[in-house]
């Protein structure tokens, strides 16, 4: 029976239906209304920066002749005031018109960098316009813009995303661009412009910086990024950037997802839950990750870097050679590592688990990295001689592989042309089609290689799964059997378990988990082991609880593929992240109301308690140096990698056996528990800056 229109309008105008479906929930309410704590600094009348020498950077000279107005920046401590000379006051409270775009992806707290701005311009004259670019710095570029007002701050308090005013990755990168941004900044009468964004966009903001300085434009860079590659230290290793905003939240949503895994995986027992987090250079995602929720194996790519092959190294020195390729992790040496890590499980009765492998884990691998950098400088070189794109000439992987085998062709012909030659063919021809044509995939707007659109994960598992075929037949890769049980099934079939036991099992009957001998490898070998020790007539049955034994001790490896990345960049933000946006924007504020440019926006002691953070301004162009970008070299700010000498990392190492689990029966993982702004806990910042401050 249909439901009347006039019966539907009824149920729902009830107010019962209308309380539970509005879209602005509870905890949305709550979210609007919560008041970041502020630095001690911003709760004075005034703040004074105060530019210091005690941090020193080494100069780029490439970056002295392009940038020479900024180049000579210091760091600037913002301090509190509680009066200016009438000089310094009159420029505080002049009225100023700014704007503010994100740029990148989005991260949990923009909409704080741009609420914590505009209050601190509103208090100091409430005639100040805040305007938001939209869409990312096209919106610069073509003068889309809203002016911010009060309203539509208080509408996106405390919320993820960057829904206010959008975002995308275009860049301000040509004369042209730079040109109409300059235009933009006249016809709406900007004082400054803030970037919010990652390495590239703060990049962006130092030439932009430089290019405007003579309008008497200020351009303030903000540090974001979930990949936790910003991070500032000068010369003496002084943390000044401890990690950008967004972070927090989005590895804590990933932690809570995957602690749900860990949840699963330990209650079905037939999974392993492999987990790709994003982190498309860096891997403090995963990190980080690993100590919020301890899942069975975490990989690092910082890790494998120096990898050294033991014991092919022994191999070849019996054979008084040098065997190179034993230097750096391969594709296949990484897989064994994990087989080796599921092998051990097993043997304690575990066909289950949690692994999480970064994103950009492939940049670690020799022969991957290899590959990368020859096909970026392919495509490039292609690019830049042709007037077409390398992925619109060759839009089929088959016109991609024959363009690559006319280039190993010409190596042949050629002596002299060495970037890709016969033996780069065979060996990438060996790799599974899906690899190829992730290696092949078309660039960023950067000229990066898009980790995220590889199945990186897809590449292990699958050699894995071969690897561990291998050791099934090769009788290494067995399920552990509780002792208890086994002699309990027997018993109750009138066997007796101390005499199929030797028969059975290696460890009988010392092992707490009895693992079956390395000959039984199926049915026919049990039954030759069993003839072999009397227990069996030739032509006999198999006795169906020894069979039933048998059966259980042959692994089933099962996974399921997780990608974590879009939706913790989207999450709602920590109250660290809230409380650490908040106070950008005040920082940035204090930057521009004393004339400070071509600035970097940051909180000195993230890693330690709030009553120590301290708002700084950092001069963004004594950290660019030059990098090659869609082959050729650029100046750019350095992605920060995790350091494996660090406490974080050098404690995650000593627990990582603990986590797997392989010899005991209880697992180690950890609830994070979920985000939410009303509630104190100990962890209120990331659990790498908490270790990381025990130096």
């Amino acid at each position: 029976m249909t439901e009347t229109p006039a019966a539907s309008e009824h149920l729902l105008s009830h107010p019962t239906v209308r309380a539970v479906l509005e879209d602005e929930s509870r905890e949305l309410r709550e979210r609007r209304a919560f008041r970041p704590p502020v630095c001690r600094v911003f709760s004075s009348a005034y703040t004074v920066l105060e530019p210091t020498d005690r941090f020193r950077f080494t100069i780029d000279r490439e970056a002295r002749a392009k940038l020479p107005n900024i180049i000579g920046n210091r760091v600037q401590i913002v301090r509190a005031a509680e009066r200016l000379d009438p000089e310094a006051e009159a420029r505080w409270r002049a009225p100023r018109r700014v704007g503010i775009v994100f740029s990148g992806g989005p991260a949990p707290g923009g909409h704080n960098v741009i609420a914590g701005l505009f209050d601190a311009m509103r208090r100091a004259n409430p005639a100040n316009r805040l305007f938001g670019f939209l869409v990312g710095p096209d919106g610069v570029v073509e003068n889309e813009a809203v002016e911010i007002t009060a309203e539509l701050v208080d509408r996106y308090r405390n919320l993820g995303g960057f829904t206010m005013i959008k975002t995308g990755r275009a860049k301000i990168d040509t004369r042209q661009k730079v040109e109409l941004s300059r235009k933009t900044c006249r016809e709406l009468g900007l004082n400054a412009l803030v970037i919010v964004g990652g390495d590239d966009s703060n990049t962006n903001a130092a030439f932009l910086a430089q290019e405007l300085y003579a309008d008497g434009i200020q351009v303030i860079g903000v540090p974001k990024t979930i990949d936790g590659d910003i991070q500032v230290r000068d010369d003496a290793g002084n943390v000044l950037c401890a990690v950008s905003f967004g972070f927090h939240t989005a590895a804590r949503a990933f932690a809570g997802a995957i602690a749900g895994l860990c949840n699963d995986a330990s209650s079905d027992i037939k999974y392993y839950h492999v987990c790709k987090v994003m982190g498309r250079v860096a891997s403090h995602l995963a990190l980080e990750v690993a100590l919020q929720a301890h899942p069975n194996l975490t990989i690092i790519g910082e890790d494998l870097v120096d990898f050294v092959d033991e014991e092919r190294l022994e191999k070849s020195r019996a054979e008084h050679s040098t065997d190179y390729t034993a230097y750096g992790m391969t594709l296949r040496h990484l897989s064994r590592l994990i087989c080796e890590a599921i092998v051990r499980r097993a043997a304690v009765g575990k066909n289950y688990g949690v692994i999480v492998i970064p994103e950009g884990v492939l940049e670690f691998i020799n022969e991957v990295e290899v590959f990368i950098m020859k096909l970026n400088t392919i495509i490039a070189d292609y690019n830049r001689t042709h007037d077409r794109e390398f992925h619109l000439a060759f839009p089929l992987l088959e016109d991609k592989l024959e363009y690559l085998h006319r280039l190993a062709q010409r190596s042949r012909e050629d002596p002299s042309y060495r970037l890709w030659n016969t033996r780069d063919e065979d060996l990438f021809n060996d790799l599974p089609e899906f690899f190829q044509e992730g290696l092949l995939t078309e660039r960023d707007s950067h000229g990066n290689f898009q980790f995220s659109q590889i199945q990186t994960e897809k590449v292990l598992m699958g050699l894995v799964h071969d690897y561990l075929n291998i050791l099934k037949e090769k009788g290494r890769y067995k399920l552990g059997i509780p002792r208890e049980y086994f002699r309990k099934t027997l018993a109750k079939a009138g066997l007796d378990p101390d005499q199929y036991g030797p028969a059975l099992f290696e460890n009988y009957p010392a092992g707490d988990y009895l693992l079956t001998r390395s000959a039984i490898i199926s049915a026919k070998t049990l039954r030759a082991e069993l003839e072999k020790s009397g227990l069996l007539d030739p032509g006999g049955s198999i006795p169906a609880a020894v069979e039933k034994i048998y059966k259980k001790t042959v692994p089933n490896f099962k996974t399921q593929e997780h990608f974590y990345g879009y939706d913790g960049r989207g999450h709602d933000p920590t109250r660290f992240d809230c409380t650490y946006t908040y106070n950008l924007g005040l920082t940035v504020f204090s930057l521009i109301a004393h004339g400070a440019t071509g600035q970097m926006a940051a909180i000195r002691n993230l890693e330690h308690e709030f009553a120590r953070w301290e708002p700084i301004g950092i001069p963004i162009a004594p950290l660019m140096h030059l990098e090659e970008r869609k082959g050729r070299l650029e100046l750019v700010l350095e992605k920060a990698l995790v350091d494996v000498e660090s406490p974080a990392m050098r404690i995650f190492k000593a627990r990582q056996a603990s986590w797997l689990a392989a010899d005991s029966e209880e697992e180690h993982y950890r609830r994070p528990g979920p985000i939410h702004l009303g509630s104190e806990t100990d962890e209120d910042r990331p659990l790498t800056l908490m270790l990381n401050a025990l130096r």
